[in-house]
């Protein structure tokens, strides 16, 4: 399977401003590419091919207001194309319900939060025997290697985002023998807000909620960004300060997702989890803790890493009833208010943690071999019924669907 790996160089202050010289000439290609193509739609033409953009960007070379395009790697324009034609791709195969909705490829700005390009093998880009990164027409960037890489990368992309910083990403070829042995423990995990996850042996795991302990910092670095003058250098240098605040949130946050994600994989054979709508949810009232929460980039580390090393990710339904029916005899007792945090199963008596309960029922939906002994339930006295003693009651009729939460 293929693997990014990413790295921090620290280019000096040259080398910084040949790789400006290289975002700005990648971006201009890219936008001029895009505005033919919008052109040629416009007026009715044919869609302008690769090969075409290709030869007008050879022609624009040779023209007085284009001849700096020269300064920098011509493996680096063409693979701005190329990039474009991904973007026309995706579009495309979005239209034709091949993958999620997204939008039409749009034009870059030197203010985008994100700026990259990527060298490939044609680019003559290498790692030297002293261990920094050799760029074409760039120099030798020292870069700060936190592991070795497995195996020869294929492509390197240098990205800078909007606090200032760079990193290195390399794509790497991984071979079977990181495979963990096989064990024999298997978990369902029930994502909510007030825990970030409660597995079905009955533990639970505190949220860090690293964007609300935060939020004194990022308002007072947002407050003084809003108070400067636009076009000033204090107004760049407060964005700045801005923009490395919150990526010390996001990177706690990843960081976090990445050790509780391997604890998982390392511990269980397999792990089951819900497939939430969190594009859905956050559109609540509480999209600032989901956000926070950050579950799509946890599952994602999941998946990944289930499938690197030799484990089983199973994703359930979002309309599962997990939060509804009792674990220990299977009976749907219907929907309950979010405030209700035990309940007791009508049927059975068993007195319920919801939280864990609903772990207990991802693991069941996903069929892992766990049962409700896990859980901390304890009987609770149930009366016999008048009518007919020993007997469970029928479940009661609901009409309400799930919706994909079941913690808040």
């Amino acid at each position: 399977m293929q693997l990014r790996y990413g790295f921090r160089p620290y280019p000096n202050g040259p080398q910084r401003t040949a790789l400006a010289k290289v975002f700005g000439c990648a971006r201009v290609v890219f936008n001029d590419a895009l505005r033919a193509r919008e052109d040629a739609r416009a007026a009715g033409l044919p869609f302008v091919t690769s090969a075409e953009l290709s030869k007008r960007l050879r022609q624009a070379k040779k023209e007085p207001e284009r001849a700096w395009l020269s300064e920098v790697s011509s493996v680096i324009l063409q693979q701005s194309l190329r990039d474009l034609d991904t973007a026309y791709r995706n579009f495309f195969d979005s239209l034709k319900g091949k993958r999620p909705k997204m939008g039409p490829p749009r034009f870059k700005s030197k203010r985008d939060r994100r700026q990259a390009v990527r060298f490939t093998a044609n680019a003559g880009w290498k790692i030297t025997l002293g261990g920094k990164l050799r760029l074409p027409k760039i120099g030798d960037v020292r870069v700060r290697w936190s592991r070795s890489l497995p195996s020869v990368p294929s492509t390197a992309t240098v990205i800078k985002d909007a606090a200032g910083r760079y990193f290195a990403s390399f794509v790497v070829e991984t071979g079977p023998q990181e495979v963990l042995p096989t064990t024999t423990p298997e978990v369902g995990i029930d994502l909510g807000l007030g825990h970030f996850a409660v597995l079905s042996d009955g533990t639970k795991i505190d949220s860090p909620r690293f964007l609300r302990r935060a939020e004194k910092q990022l308002k007072k670095a947002q407050r003084s960004f809003s108070r400067k003058t636009k076009g000033s250098a204090d107004r760049d240098k407060a964005k700045v300060r801005l923009a490395r605040a919150h990526a010390r949130v996001a990177d706690a946050r990843r960081e976090f997702h990445h050790q509780l994600s391997t604890k998982l994989i390392c511990e269980n054979q397999a792990i089951a989890v819900e497939d939430l709508a969190v594009k859905g949810l956050a559109r609540t009232k509480l999209a600032k803790s989901i956000h926070d929460a950050g579950w799509s980039q946890f599952t994602a580390m999941l998946e990944y890493k289930a499938t690197r090393y030799g484990r089983t990710l199973v994703r359930i339904g979002r309309f599962e009833p997990t939060s509804q029916v009792c674990s220990a005899c299977g009976i749907k007792d219907g929907p309950k208010p979010l405030h209700i945090r035990t309940w007791t199963c009508g049927a059975c008596g068993n007195v319920l943690d919801r939280d864990i309960n609903a772990a207990v029922n991802v693991a069941k939906a996903a069929g892992l071999a766990v049962s409700a002994c896990g859980a901390p339930v304890r009987r609770a006295p149930v009366p016999a019924q008048r009518d007919e003693a020993g007997t469970h009651p029928e479940p009661r009729p609901t009409t309400t669907r799930q919706t994909g939460i079941a913690l808040i």
